[in-house]
């Protein structure tokens, strides 16, 4: 059973390392296809191709999730994953930047605050998984992680906006 488990953790460590990787990557080859002021064909095509690694980033995390909790489950453990705040926060994380994404996806939400809050969310989801950022309670992760989507959405606009102008 412990293998099982180090397999799992295993696991959901390389879905955020992937998601993560993928959301720098998709934000500087956004950068780096604005830069002529419109996307061409292979420049959509380079876009697909990352949404398909966050894809399968996200497929990963969350299935590895599940087979934990399943696991912990079955070997009665004392605390139940369903009972602590990092659980919640992790699967509200998972769960936003699904939405967000298909908020993006049909042009619902604009595509500097969406991808701020994607990114910021798979970098709040990675250090969850590698037990880098304490959850005290589900409303302090929640601050902290709006507050750090603020820096991020500011950061991101003007990275942009540099990157723009120097055409």
């Amino acid at each position: 059973m412990i293998t099982l488990i180090s397999f799992l953790i295993s696991c959901q460590a390389f879905g955020a390392v992937v998601g993560v990787g993928t959301a720098v990557w998709g934000e500087l080859a956004y950068i780096r296809a604005m830069r002529d002021g419109k996307l061409d064909t292979a420049e959509r095509a380079h876009l697909h191709i990352i949404a398909k690694g966050l894809r399968f980033g996200m497929t990963l995390l969350l299935l590895a999730s599940l087979g934990l909790v399943i696991v912990e489950y079955l070997l009665k453990g004392a605390v139940q994953p369903a009972l602590t705040a990092s659980y919640w926060v992790f699967m509200t994380l998972s769960l936003l930047i699904i939405g967000i994404s298909w908020a993006l996806s049909q042009r619902h939400i604009s595509f500097l605050l969406g991808s701020a809050i994607t990114f910021t969310a798979w970098w709040f989801l990675a250090y969850l998984t590698f037990g880098l950022l304490p959850v005290h309670s589900f409303g302090s992760a929640l601050a902290t992680f709006v507050v750090l989507t603020a820096i991020i959405y500011a950061m991101l606009h003007y990275v942009r906006l540099l990157a723009l102008h120097k055409r």
